[in-house]
């Protein structure tokens, strides 16, 4: 006999603004218990230094997780120039300095100009990429090192907003991103670029797919309402489930197309896109899920929402 999930159904998508110096899993946790949720998840850790735009999506909407997995991200930045650490970032380990005073904004402008486009980058061992099963911080935090591969990751954006000098000189970056980017690994080429060494000191996630800090919500505000029993406008906080998936086409389904749909039989729709992933809904604006074109024109079901729980 299956186990009962603890919890109320609640359905939607949270932006949380996560706060620094707790994982990514902690942080939905906190928001998790603070909802009585009895299903959640994130959708791609940010480091524990991180702080910023975390979508956790409750619910029915889980099922559309992987999509803002897979979408872009933006971030700010503050790089230190001079010293190299062991984790890439300001937890850890200072193994290597050097004094930066004869760095001027010009020579890391010019030197940022490699990180933009296409990259080929060697993903840090203190990431949460996994080899044989196992993340890949936890085999640094043992003390062994694996070789990994590089991938190839796109910067569609990287600008330089400040620049201080001086012998640990700092830079301020803005930058848009492809999924699997490792900020911390931009800021240790860099250092190794110009020589110096460097590491990340701060990190904040602005967007993450269609989410960006407009949309974000704190804990400290889940935890206000709660203790004032304002359940109601904590469920106002979440959004709909749809708006994982807003950036993806949209066909219209009638109620007989929808009936079909929901049995998992592909429907036939009039000018629906030629292929690719489709946002489904019924003729009404009721969200069914998400579809995907084959190859005789019909659309499939792939993702679709359960109501009447």
């Amino acid at each position: 006999m299956a186990r009962r999930r603890r919890g109320r159904p609640v359905d939607g998508i949270l932006v949380l603004d996560k706060p620094g110096g707790v994982s990514s899993n902690h942080a939905l946790q906190q928001a998790k218990r603070l909802y009585f949720a009895a299903k959640a998840g994130h959708t791609g850790s940010l480091d524990p230094l991180a702080t910023g735009v975390l979508p956790l999506c409750f619910g029915e909407a889980t099922k559309f997780s992987q999509f803002l997995l897979d979408a872009d991200k933006a971030y700010e930045s503050t790089f230190v120039l001079g010293t190299a650490t062991a984790t890439g970032d300001a937890e850890g380990e200072v193994i290597a300095q050097a004094d930066a005073s004869a760095l001027d904004e010009a020579t890391v402008r010019k030197a940022l100009q490699a990180f933009r486009g296409e990259i080929e980058q060697v993903p840090s061992m203190f990431s949460a990429i996994k080899q044989d099963g196992q993340p890949l911080y936890k085999l640094a935090r043992q003390g062994v090192e694996v070789e990994r591969r590089s991938r190839q990751v796109t910067l569609h954006r990287l600008e330089v907003l400040a620049f201080r000098p001086g012998p640990r000189a700092e830079v301020d970056v803005a930058l848009e991103c492809s999924k699997g980017t490792y900020v911390r690994s931009i800021a240790e080429d860099l250092g190794a670029a110009l020589g110096c060494g460097a590491h990340v000191r701060v990190l904040r996630r602005t967007k993450a797919g269609p989410f960006t800090l407009a949309d974000a919500v704190t804990l400290p505000t889940l935890e206000a309402l709660k203790q004032n029993d304002r359940l109601a406008d904590m469920d106002q906080l979440l959004l709909p489930a749809d708006t994982a998936v807003r950036t993806m086409p949209l066909v219209q389904l009638t109620e007989s197309g929808g009936f079909y749909m929901r049995q998992g039989q592909p429907v036939q729709v009039p000018n629906a896109p030629c292929n690719g992933m489709v946002r489904v809904a019924l003729e009404t604006g009721e969200f069914l899920g998400v579809g995907e074109i084959l190859d005789d024109g019909r659309v499939a079901p792939r993702r679709l929402i359960v109501t009447g729980r």
